[in-house]
């Protein structure tokens, strides 16, 4: 009956209804994009077939070339540039050791130390907005050295919405974070996942497809699941799933497995399809955290429920 009564777009609008100030940030976007929106109403990629929205800069142009004429490229070291330097052909960047051994230490207690206080939001065996409940995790998503390399690979400023802590690893099949956190234009989202731990091939590390960023973005008309004026589509996120895969296929994209030292960072750009690998060794743990970044001038939702993103948020501390 739950489910049957969620199928329904009126029951997220009654929701949202009482959430407005956290979902006020769109209303000036609608009326930017010619969108007669409430806070409220449902929102998909069906809304924007008709509407041309601007490419990010790395997106239309080449990074080699483009990044180097930015002044704070310049700043980076070395190594760093050299990292990012393909990040418009690859749709990621691996930057090694960024966290000292003594940091991420201090990491894995903040979020131990939620777990045992039972403060830790689990959903879906992971732990959900950490950012919220820990000041150094929310300074460590905020912190300028970071957010200026995401600044710089998205041409433009973002806004730290969403962290994840996974204590095992998600062993979640192939897909594109465009599906949960959408954005009109497409690839105003930014993630970055940091190895709190050594990740070996037994506790099952990511996946992911360099290059599969510049493809087609999956959405709901993709795979049969648009709906109708009062009703969510009936596809189930396993049929998600199997879309992706025939694109994988379709494409002859070639996974790569980041076996990652603790300490390591690995950002993504919001189109790259990726997922976990098996567990191999079911006693291993494969401690991680994720941070997701949306720019500040673009609308923002979720595909599948077609909800507006709620993006105001209380602190615990």
């Amino acid at each position: 009956m739950l489910e049957f009564i969620k199928s329904f777009k009126i029951t997220y609008e009654i929701y949202n209804f009482f959430k407005k100030s956290a979902l006020e940030h769109n209303l000036p976007l609608y009326q930017k994009y010619g969108l007669k929106k409430k806070y409220y109403s449902s929102v998909s990629s069906e809304d924007f077939k008709q509407t041309n929205g601007e490419q990010l800069i790395h997106d239309k142009l080449d990074s080699t070339q483009s990044l180097p004429e930015k002044e704070e490229f310049n700043s980076l070291d070395p190594d760093t540039q050299s990292r990012l330097l393909n990040w418009s052909k690859d749709g990621y960047a691996v930057l090694p050791t960024f966290y000292s051994s003594e940091e991420i230490e201090a990491f894995n207690q903040e979020v131990d130390d939620l777990i045992d206080s039972k403060k830790a939001n689990w959903r879906y065996g992971r732990i959900l907005f950490s950012i919220f409940q820990s000041k150094l995790l929310f300074d460590t998503g905020n912190a300028k050295r970071l957010t200026s390399i995401l600044d710089l690979l998205m041409g433009k400023e973002v806004d730290l919405f969403q962290s994840l802590n996974f204590v095992n690893a998600s062993q979640q099949k192939s897909h594109s974070d465009s599906i949960h956190m959408t954005t009109f234009p497409y690839g105003n989202l930014i993630a970055v996942w940091i190895a709190l731990e050594d990740i070996t091939l037994d506790n099952g590390p990511l996946h992911y497809y360099p290059g599969s960023h510049k493809l087609p973005y999956v959405m709901n008309g993709d795979y049969d699941n648009v709906g109708s004026k009062y009703r969510l589509g009936t596809k189930s996120y396993g049929d998600y799933e199997n879309k992706v895969q025939e694109v994988i296929a379709g494409n002859d994209l070639q996974k790569k497995v980041f076996t990652a030292k603790k300490g390591d960072l690995l950002i993504w750009h919001a189109n790259l399809l990726h997922g976990g690998e098996a567990i191999i060794n079911k006693e291993m743990t494969r401690k991680s955290m994720v941070f997701h970044y949306y720019t500040k001038d673009a609308i923002c939702y979720h595909e599948i429920t077609q909800r507006p993103t709620l993006k105001s948020r209380s602190s615990s501390f």
